[in-house]
Formats: C-alpha cells, sequence, structure tokens
C-alpha cells in the first residue's frame, strides 16, 4: 500500500532486488514483476470494483519517483466521478477507508489466488 495514496486502494508493486530502473533487472525479474503488478490489479478489481484504473513509473527524481533507487509500479484504482477539490485546493487526498482495512481486504484475496 501507499503511504501517501492519490487515491484509496493505491498499491505499489516493487521487485525483490533494489534498481533505480529497468536495466537492473533481467528479463525475467521484469517479467515477474509485470505478471504482479497484473495479479494485483486483479485483487483491487475484485475487492473495490473501480471504473479503471492509472498505472505508472517515474524514473527518477525529475520524474517524482520518491524512492528514486528502487524502482516500483504504482497501480491506482479510479472511479468515474473520484476527483474532487481537496487535492486542488488543500493539497490533500480523502481516502474513503483506512489503508490498514483496504491492506486486509487485499491480502485476503491475493491469498486465494496463491
Amino acid at each position: 500500500m501507499n503511504r501517501y495514496p492519490y487515491n484509496g486502494g493505491h498499491v505499489m508493486t516493487v521487485p525483490y532486488k533494489q534498481v533505480h530502473d529497468f536495466n537492473g533487472l533481467t528479463p525475467e525479474e521484469i517479467t515477474e514483476l509485470m505478471l504482479l503488478t497484473r495479479r494485483v490489479q486483479n485483487a483491487i478489481k475484485a475487492v473495490m470494483n473501480p471504473d479503471g484504473f492509472n498505472v505508472g513509473i517515474n524514473l527518477g527524481r525529475v520524474a517524482g519517483a520518491g524512492i528514486v533507487e528502487h524502482l516500483h509500479v504504482h497501480l491506482v484504482p479510479r472511479w468515474n466521478g473520484d476527483t474532487n477539490f481537496m487535492p486542488v485546493l488543500a493539497g490533500i487526498s480523502v481516502v474513503p477507508e483506512a489503508i490498514t482495512e483496504t491492506a486486509a481486504k487485499l491480502r485476503a484475496e491475493l491469498a486465494k489466488t496463491d
């Protein structure tokens, strides 16, 4: 779970190997990361029923990477009409459920597919 989510259910998938970009991963590790990302997307879909997703990777500080030294993939579930004035005016996000509760639901869903 992202500690500072853009939206409820914002998850990051991360390879075991700490690298700053894809060049540090083998083709097998890249495949594993993408398969994990798909698996987490499916769990979010099953638990939260979003209308869509933003999936993104920020490489380098200038690109917005908060953890420059460790490649990670953002999965942000989106719903029709989910944007509001809070991020624009106050610089904060409103998350409708505690991160720990969402995490528990996603872990349970992921455990079904192990």
